[in-house]
């Protein structure tokens, strides 16, 4: 998925086929965040036919989040051994045969391991490539178009909750899950969208997948080991975890661990709270729409607002502030009971959601830069995946013990507005720039990697030159304006030309 030399190109197109690349991804992120929120709307009726309680059944969302998350190295070495579009290909038809064979479960064990483990397993091989190659095809646009592609998540929340509502009530769950399926058959058609980009990248040491370009055909053909050119590499890294040394990302990590206990929570349980306080089924299920309606407005203005000259190298703290917000909003709304007091909850929430959906990638990417957000992106994942196995969980256990849903409200927002402090004074801290010294390597924007990955280009490169009258080679290097090195006259005695 690369170009096949070691060209050095102008960047990412930032538009043309790029904008399909967009559309697919703005699909991918809907299915993988408003699905296993939708799913909710059948837990009264799993709970039911299963005779279970909520903690057992909020087990299907959470596992599904949890591999969609957990999975992200599997996600990574995937993506690096065989490109994008293979790897969304198949989580595709994973994705829908979990949601067929769920129809047919006798036990909730079977749901586990079909509806969660198996879709969202499908889930997470859509996702994280879908956001891969939406880096490529942007870079000046990038803040915009990871906005508009997280605007996917509140428009199929919107959709797919009320959808699964008349189709309990039309076919039954089973019928719901058996339908949902085929409608998760659509990533496969957004996975064959996932070209690679045209010509060689702004980083040509690597492509998509993280090989070197020169590396891209003999990558197809299959080996992974290979003998070591004159640089001495033999073997390519399939998951940088170099990348947990780097304190940005170590900052990052930890600020996503603690939104993830939180930052579902209020969503997962929104309707069921409703129903419990004596909302009639429709009109809750529709407080999810809600949500889903500020979101889908939230997302993209938010990343158009993040992409100005004098906010993007500040898009840290902007993403804390929407932090705090969100958990303030839980805080806040703990004792909403009434209809319109919980409507107003749905678009305070909505808002400070949709712009930690907007910002949470750019933030990453900004961090760590390109060449390292393929691996980086599949390692915070996995820590988010713990924080999704406790958080949900834990939260429908309490509702079990206390019959009381305003503690979570309290739980849920403490963790979220504690993420978004934390993230603000680690940044101001530990990664703030000093103003009269260099800007430190690998904190602010990878810019320090993307530097040595230029760098290991440029070194991999053969000279070319001629030879001189009496021994001397002049050696042809790259100027200071397009490598590390100067020019140089090298003595060969002995050689003929």
């Amino acid at each position: 998925m690369g170009a096949s030399g070691p060209r050095r190109g102008p960047g990412p197109p930032d538009g043309g086929w790029g904008w399909a690349v967009l559309g697919a991804c703005f699909v991918i992120t809907g299915f993988a965040y408003g699905f296993p929120k939708a799913v909710s709307v059948f837990f009264r009726a799993l709970m039911r036919d299963f005779g279970a309680g909520y903690s057992d059944t909020a087990w299907v969302s959470s596992i599904m989040l949890a591999m969609l998350y957990g999975t992200g190295p599997v996600s990574s070495i995937l993506v690096t051994r065989f490109g994008c579009r293979p790897v969304m290909l198949v989580g595709g038809l994973l994705a829908s045969a979990g949601m067929i064979l769920a129809s047919f479960a006798t036990r909730l064990l079977e749901l586990y391991l079909t509806a969660g483990v198996l879709t969202g397993l499908g889930l997470a091989l859509n996702f994280q490539p879908s956001l891969i190659m939406l880096g490529l095809y942007f870079e000046r646009r990038r803040p915009l178009a990871n906005g508009l592609a997280a605007a996917g998540s509140p428009v199929f929340l919107s959709a797919l909750s009320p959808l699964g509502q008349q189709l309990l009530e039309h076919f039954g769950w089973r019928g719901g899950f058996l339908l949902l399926g085929g409608l998760l058959l659509n990533c496969c058609a957004c996975g064959a969208v996932m070209r690679p980009p045209p010509g060689p990248g702004p980083r040509p040491r690597r492509d998509s997948a993280g090989d070197a370009p020169d590396e891209a055909e003999a990558h197809r053909a299959g080996p992974r080991v290979r003998e070591a050119p004159s640089g001495g590499r033999t073997r390519r890294r399939l998951l940088d975890v170099t990348v947990c040394a780097d304190r940005a990302f170590a900052v990052y990590a930890v600020t996503k661990f603690l939104m993830a206990l939180g930052l579902f929570v209020p969503a997962i349980l929104l309707v069921n709270y409703a129903k419990d306080a004596g909302v009639p089924d429709s009109e809750a299920a529709f407080l999810l729409s809600i949500v889903g309606f500020v979101d889908i407005v939230a997302r993209p203005a938010c990343g158009a607002l993040a992409g100005l000259a004098r906010l993007r190298p500040h898009v840290a703290y902007l993403f804390s502030l929407a932090l705090m917000a969100n958990g303030l909003t839980d805080l806040s709304s703990a004792r909403a009971r009434s209809y319109g007091a919980l409507v107003a909850f749905c678009i305070a929430f909505g808002l400070s959601y949709g712009m930690v959906g907007a910002l949470q990638f750019e933030v990453l990417m900004a961090a760590v830069g390109a060449p390292r957000f393929p691996s980086a992106l599949g390692l915070v994942l996995l820590l988010e995946a713990v924080a999704v196995l406790i958080g949900p969980p834990s939260a429908g256990r309490l509702v079990d013990a206390l019959k009381n849903y305003e503690i979570i409200f309290y739980l849920a927002g403490s963790e979220v507005a504690l993420a978004g402090i934390f993230m603000a004074v680690a940044t101001y801290c530990c990664l703030r720039r000093p103003r009269d010294g260099p800007p430190s390597p690998g904190t602010e924007g990878g810019a320090g990697d993307e530097e040595e990955a230029e760098a290991e280009v440029d070194s991999d490169l053969p000279p070319t030159g001629t030879k001189e009258p009496g021994g001397l080679e002049a050696v042809e290097v790259p100027s200071p304006g397009t490598g590390p090195l100067q020019p140089e006259v090298k003595t060969e005695p002995g050689l003929d030309s």
